[in-house]
């Protein structure tokens, strides 16, 4: 590799601060001053930056706690993007694994492994994801009975024409329905109990696939996924 895409590549600099860096003597390799940007270099030779020695960022796989008001895209919008809670460097590669609203909290994957996120947003995969939502009324009656059945038939959302696929309802008590889906449309969850006539006031994303968020992360807090998580998808 060429010493000034190691210095993009594991600094904040770009290729052409990195030259520039180069130049005014900053950089040394294996304890001498170098100078040559297109010197050849391995990750194994101590490369070093104004003192201080650098590595290669590698692959990131991480587990989010999404808390309420915060974005999942890429662009700077009217809320904080989930990838700015995360302090670590070159953290604008990072993105994340499909989306969540910014009411909605719970479990948010974030990677720079385009392949890996594929493998669990692409329709074909049919990844379930499992939600908690508050809902306004309770489900009274025979109305949770045909509400579950209806999501395990599958309903016609409004301004759609397909239906839905398969779904699970759960009633957890008056007021809580878990509802695991395995399709990403635009608000889905909140747009399948809006078709009941009730209405989400919260919705929190427990699990995706086999993967549980860490009950020990708070709303905000984030770590990177295990060898074993990571190779759940």
């Amino acid at each position: 590799m060429r010493l000034d895409r190691f210095l993009a590549e594991s600094t904040e600099l770009t290729r052409g601060l990195a030259k520039r860096a180069l130049i005014r003597g900053e950089v040394s390799v294996n304890g001498e001053l170098e100078k040559k940007a297109a010197r050849h270099v391995q990750e194994t030779d101590r490369i070093t930056w104004l003192g201080e020695r650098l590595s290669l960022v590698g692959t990131r796989y991480i587990m989010l706690h999404k808390p309420e008001g915060v974005e999942c895209t890429a662009r700077r919008g009217l809320y904080p993007r989930a990838v700015d809670l995360l302090d670590v460097p070159k953290v604008e590669r990072l993105q994340p694994v499909g989306r969540l609203d910014v009411e909605t909290t719970g479990l948010l994957l974030i990677t720079d492994d385009g392949q890996w996120s594929h493998r669990i947003t692409s329709p074909r995969r049919r990844c379930p994801k499992a939600y908690v939502a508050r809902l306004a009324r309770p489900l009274e009656g025979d109305e949770a009975r045909r509400a579950t059945q209806a999501f395990a038939e599958g309903i016609v959302l409004e301004g759609e024409d397909a239906p839905t696929r398969p779904a699970e309802l759960t009633c957890l008590d008056d007021h809580h329905v878990r509802l695991v889906i395995d399709e990403g449309r635009y608000h889905q969850v909140r747009r399948m109990l809006a078709a009941i006539g009730n209405h989400v006031e919260t919705l929190h994303r427990e699990s995706v696939g086999a993967l549980v968020l860490d009950d020990t992360l708070e709303p905000g807090e984030w770590r990177e996924l295990t060898p074993e998580e990571i190779a759940l998808f």
